[in-house]
This record gives structure tokens, C-alpha cells and sequence, in this order.
């Protein structure tokens, strides 16, 4: 797993300190589409009303494969939580939708992206957000302490999945959502198939299958969920979008003593 991390953890600390944006698109170098599809990866899923007063820099980061703010339906006075939030973007949009009773956290393990992350908040003077250090597969908040959590084509970079739902579990209240965007294979490709299509740094290798995701959420205690295939990234791989919910409340089974 510290090896992956690793990996990971370079990657994106190019691509914070590059004087330009990074090429490849969703997940940079070895990525999920051509540079030359547009609305396939990064900025182009955005509406660009939505990138109105963004710095720049944090528009040009934007390097996942989805908008997981189209699916997390936010509200006013939501706590949002962003797993793996590079330079921001995420948690900046996430910020405006909920307003200034509402807050946003980002997550994220490298050091280069949490200082660009953390200044683009200060240039666009937004205050009700916080970014930490730490990773996806052991959250550095309480439980039951955000109302949503989003990730942009970050869970398939993870060597631990199971702990990567768990935790987005834990750290939700009953009634919490999840609404990320994703790489997702079809259920046939083998994991060794999916390493030959591209990289685990590329958000290939990793990505889970469809039926492997809706087990997963389930074996985490999520209901409701769904995995919406959206657009291909590779051969039979897919960017996709996965909701679920954390039950409103625990179901209690009553035994009745003679």
C-alpha cells in the first residue's frame, strides 16, 4: 500500500508545482482519455458558469473524470467533505453551493497540493473551508460529521477500497450521502485487464468494476446505490457516477424474552 501511496503522492506533487497544467487529462500522464476528446476529463466537465471566480490554477487542476457536484445535489448550510482534493476545485465549488452556514473539507495526502489548494481559497476569499493532510483510507475527522462526501477520480487510486467506503461511512450522519465520480470497468475485465489498458497512477489499473463497487458499498453498510456508467475512458472502462446513502438510522432487531 505505502508504495501505491507513493507513486500517487509524486504524481500529483508534479502536478501541483508545473508551470503548466499537466498533460493527459483525467489523472494527468497515462490518462483516462485522449487530450484531444474534449468533455471527457478536468475542466470540460464543469459548467463553465460554475468557473466563474475560480483561480485559475484550480480550474486548470481539475484533473478527474467527473463533476461530482452535478450528482451530490448540495444544500444550504451542508458539511461537504472531498476526498482527495488536490487543488481545490471541489471543495471551492462545494463551498459556494452551501453557503456561508454550510463548510467544506478536502482531504488530501500530498503537501504541494494542500499549499496550491489552501492559497486558491485565499485568492477567491473563501473562508468556509478547510483543507487536511491525511489519506482517504484513514480520515483525519470525527465521525458523523459531514452531511455529503464527494471524490472526483480518486477512489480508484486507492490500494484499499473497503477502508476507503468504510471511512466515508464513518465520518457521514445517518441520513449522509455519497456522490462521487469514478473510473469504473465493466464487469467482465479481469483486474489483469485492467492493467493492460493503463496505470494505477493513470486511474486504470485500480478502478473497480461495476458489481465490485455495488458490493462494496453495500459490505460498508451504504444503501440505495447505484453506478451510472457516463462516458468511455478506455476499452469497456467507463467514468462513471456512484451514490449511495448511510441508513437515517441503525435497524434494531427486538428479541422478545419469555
Amino acid at each position: 500500500m505505502d508504495d501505491i501511496h507513493e507513486q500517487v503522492r509524486e504524481r500529483y506533487a508534479r502536478a501541483a508545482t508545473a508551470p503548466a497544467p499537466a498533460a493527459g487529462g483525467c489523472c494527468g500522464e497515462a490518462s483516462c482519455a485522449p487530450v484531444a476528446e474534449p468533455g471527457r476529463f478536468g475542466r470540460d466537465l464543469y459548467d463553465a458558469a460554475d468557473l466563474v471566480g475560480l483561480p485559475a490554477r484550480a480550474a486548470e487542476l481539475s484533473l478527474g473524470c467527473g463533476n461530482p457536484l452535478a450528482v451530490a445535489d448540495l444544500r444550504a448550510g451542508e458539511r461537504v467533505l472531498d476526498l482527495g482534493s488536490g487543488g481545490g476545485i471541489d471543495v471551492l465549488l462545494s463551498a459556494r453551493r452551501v453557503g456561508p452556514t454550510g463548510f467544506a473539507h478536502g482531504v488530501d495526502m500530498t503537501d504541494e497540493m494542500l499549499a496550491l489548494a489552501r492559497a486558491n481559497a485565499d485568492e477567491a476569499g473563501v473562508s468556509n473551508v478547510a483543507f487536511h493532510r491525511g489519506v482517504i483510507e484513514d480520515l483525519p475527522l470525527p465521525d458523523a460529521c459531514v452531511d455529503v462526501v464527494v471524490s472526483n477520480c480518486v477512489v480508484n487510486l486507492s490500494p484499499d477500497k473497503p477502508r476507503v467506503l468504510a471511512e466515508a461511512y464513518r465520518v457521514l450522519v445517518p441520513g449522509g450521502r455519497l456522490g462521487i465520480s469514478d473510473v469504473v470497468a465493466e464487469d467482465h475485465l479481469t483486474p489483469a485487464q485492467r492493467g493492460e489498458r493503463g496505470s494505477h497512477v493513470g486511474c486504470i489499473a485500480g478502478a473497480l468494476s461495476r458489481a465490485e463497487y455495488l458490493d462494496l458499498l453495500a459490505a460498508a453498510g451504504f444503501t440505495d446505490a447505484h453506478v451510472e456508467l457516463t462516458h468511455p475512458v478506455a476499452d469497456a472502462m467507463h467514468g462513471a457516477i456512484v451514490r449511495a446513502t448511510k441508513p437515517a438510522a441503525d435497524h434494531v432487531t427486538w428479541t422478545t424474552h419469555p
